[in-house]
């Protein structure tokens, strides 16, 4: 018998035609190896035709497409960046942001001077809360006597978020949307791809993302006129003349050809990943219904929403008790956790006064030791010591969530036969 392979969260997966190596090949042919060139725009066209596509949920109704532009650049956190300089973010502007994400929904913010204000979630999507927001937007007025300068909603693990809430309360406030729909590439609301809805949509193309372009992301804008400002920012702020002058700070932001030729092979099978996440999501939902403890995030029963599911997330109640839990949080980690890339900082204690539940952090290592990677959601950024003393509207849902999550795996790579290895696995984790 060959030895079981490590089933991960989401991995990228290869056209199996082979269009990636060829758009590569074409840029290292003709020599376009720089962060411009025929691939990126190319690239460009297949997303704006992706995300331009409205799909009517009535038989009677004619949808008509959008006419959104888009921006290839190096990263996704590039991407919310320039939203925020196109929003006129300043230092000193304060702007309200989902708390329950990851850090590059934030991080950006600082990189402006201007500072976040963290909005709690509401239980349904995980997502931006709209009353807490339109709490946070009336007290930040009252406290600093000017409105917040954007508005930074997420969709968590491809969950969209209450979008037409959060546009009403935004509109009616007059406060520009920067929707980081990173992990939401081709997650939809009422027939709309997200990231179409706000001034500016944020896509992401990591390596563990829908599809990837090994690394890269890109801005959806609501016109040409807004594109040719991103990318002006995105190549160096350069001004008309035939020397370098600049009356601006720029960014070097722009996606590579040879990175946008891997996207574009991604294209040609970005829906069947998309299917496919479906898919293993609604098997979980099956497979799971009746596990005592343990439950599956699902998408609200509204018919307007329609998630990717990038990663699948489920609670365990806390009296669940797992394999091995007695000796949870008792020895320090030393690398990095899930594959995770880079350097992490040594640390001398093994918790934090925020983490996941004892049971969650055993069933981690459980499965860890059947090969499979369950990594914890999220932390909430209010409660990362580098945001301290931030303000923040919550309810506390983002934190209880926090500590009873999991994500399971769910990428292209993971087959039937894996979903239900996965499971028979937390039924075995489970004691009693």
């Amino acid at each position: 018998m060959s030895e079981r392979k490590t089933i991960y969260l989401c991995l990228a997966h290869m056209s199996e035609e082979g269009w990636e190596q060829k758009y590569v090949k074409e840029a290292f042919d003709t020599n376009w190896v720089v962060p411009m060139g025929p691939n990126v725009n190319a690239f460009e066209k297949d997303l704006e035709e992706f995300v331009n596509d409205v799909r009517c949920q009535k038989e009677d109704v004619r949808c008509e497409p959008l006419d959104r532009k888009v921006v290839c650049l190096s990263a996704g956190t590039a991407a919310v960046h320039l939203a925020l300089i196109a929003c006129g973010v300043k230092a000193g502007d304060e702007v309200l942001v989902q708390s329950y994400t990851f850090c590059a929904s934030s991080h950006p913010i600082t990189y402006l001077g201007a500072k976040p204000v963290f909005v709690g979630s509401e239980g349904e999507t995980w997502n931006m809360d709209p009353v807490l927001l339109e709490e946070a937007i009336k007290d930040r007025i009252a406290k600093t006597g000017k409105k917040p300068a954007a508005i930074v909603p997420v969709a968590l693990y491809g969950m969209p978020y209450k979008i037409d809430e959060i546009m009403e309360i935004a509109d009616r406030y007059g406060i520009p949307v920067v929707e980081d729909a990173a992990e939401g590439m081709g997650s939809r609301f009422d027939g709309k791809v997200l990231g179409t809805f706000g001034k500016y949509g944020v896509l992401s193309f990591n390596g563990n993302k829908m599809i990837t372009t090994s690394g890269g992301g890109a801005l959806i804008c609501r016109s040409a006129e807004d594109a040719n400002e991103i990318m002006w920012y995105a190549t160096q702020a350069r001004d008309a003349y035939p020397y370098y002058q600049h009356t601006a700070i720029g960014y070097n932001y722009r996606m590579s050809n040879v990175c946008a030729g891997i996207g574009r092979g991604q294209m040609k099978v970005v829906n069947d990943h998309i299917a496919h996440h479906k898919h293993v999501q609604a098997l979980y939902e099956e497979l799971l219904k009746d596990v005592k403890g343990v439950h599956i995030h699902k998408q609200p029963a509204d018919p307007r929403y329609d998630a990717n599911f990038w990663l699948c997330a489920a609670t365990l109640d806390p009296e669940v008790r797992i394999q091995g839990q007695e000796n949870a949080y008792k020895e320090v980690i030393k690398t990095a956790v899930g594959g995770a890339a880079g350097v992490i900082h040594q640390v001398d204690s093994a918790t934090t006064d925020c983490q996941p539940n004892e049971n969650v952090e055993a069933l981690r290592v459980f499965m860890l030791g059947k090969k499979i990677e369950a990594r914890p959601t999220w932390k909430p950024m209010h409660k990362q010591p580098v945001y301290a003393g931030a303000p923040v509207y919550t309810n506390g849902i983002e934190e209880k969530l926090f500590k009873v999550g999991s994500c399971l795996p769910a990428g292209p790579y993971v087959t039937d036969e894996d979903v239900r290895y996965i499971v028979e696995s937390i039924k075995e984790a489970i004691v009693g």
